[in-house]
């Protein structure tokens, strides 16, 4: 099996010291794939993704791109190793037209800001039809297609997206996710936390199920489809052990 793009290795992480959230959690994604993060509400999902980005700190164990660790990175650093990061919420500057935020986006591309730019147009014609209107003016689905254009005008070969599809409609939540998995056609690899479990085990590689920030089951996305395991985990009746 060729070498992961992603690796975390026993992350123990939290917002304050003394006090993590996640408790040695491992999680492996491959190049070209959806490795999706799951699991009921205060599991960690978010955590993780965001300890990954460098903004949550972790205390024990180590997180490698590419075989080369990066614990702890400086979140403004993430770009210049090929990773874009997409948040749940304020992931667009509302008050700045569509326009002025691919600008914005795009100030580091140097010679190759117009091929992107006009790539990122081929990607998302639903953007292009209203460059010059304000990013607020969007529909909910058209604000993270906005995102994740942002995310990719820096040409990540990973993305991290957290809850993509939070508060859109059901149809506006399955564009957004059908569009992250035709993202993995062009190589990008990408790590998704979604509270749509049925949507993202659909349309996942693989996936990791968390719990009270632990590693509960993992496996291929389908397999993991209709597993009486996985509602188990949701309705708190099943717990990986944890010695005292």
């Amino acid at each position: 099996m060729p070498e992961p793009v992603l690796s975390c290795a026993g992350v123990t992480a939290g917002y304050v010291r003394d006090l993590p959230i996640l408790h040695g959690v491992d999680l492996v994604a491959h190049k070209a794939t959806i490795t999706a993060i799951i699991g009921p509400n205060g599991a960690g999902k978010s955590t993780l993704i965001k300890a990954i980005a460098g903004l949550v700190p972790v205390s024990a164990g180590a997180i490698a791109l590419n075989g080369r660790e990066i614990t702890n990175i400086r979140p403004d650093r993430l770009s210049t190793e090929g990773v874009a990061y997409v948040p749940q919420n304020d992931n667009i500057f509302r008050t700045l037209t569509i326009r002025e935020n691919l600008t914005l986006a795009l100030r580091r591309a140097g010679a190759r800001r117009e091929a992107i730019f006009d790539r990122l147009m081929t990607q998302f014609p639903a953007l292009k039809d209203k460059l010059d209107d304000k990013a607020g003016s969007l529909s909910g689905g058209q604000r993270q297609f906005l995102a994740v254009a942002n995310a990719l005008a820096s040409e990540p070969r990973l993305i991290l997206m957290d809850e993509p599809s939070a508060g859109l409609s059901p149809k506006a939540a399955e564009e957004v996710l059908e569009m992250a998995r035709a993202l993995t056609d062009s190589g990008v690899t990408i790590l998704l936390v979604e509270q749509n479990v049925t949507q993202a085990l659909r349309l996942s590689d693989y996936c990791y199920i968390l719990a009270e920030g632990r590693n509960q089951v993992d496996g291929k996305a389908a397999d993991l489809l209709g597993d009486r395991v996985v509602a188990d985990i949701y309705l708190g009746g099943r717990r990986k052990r944890v010695n005292a």
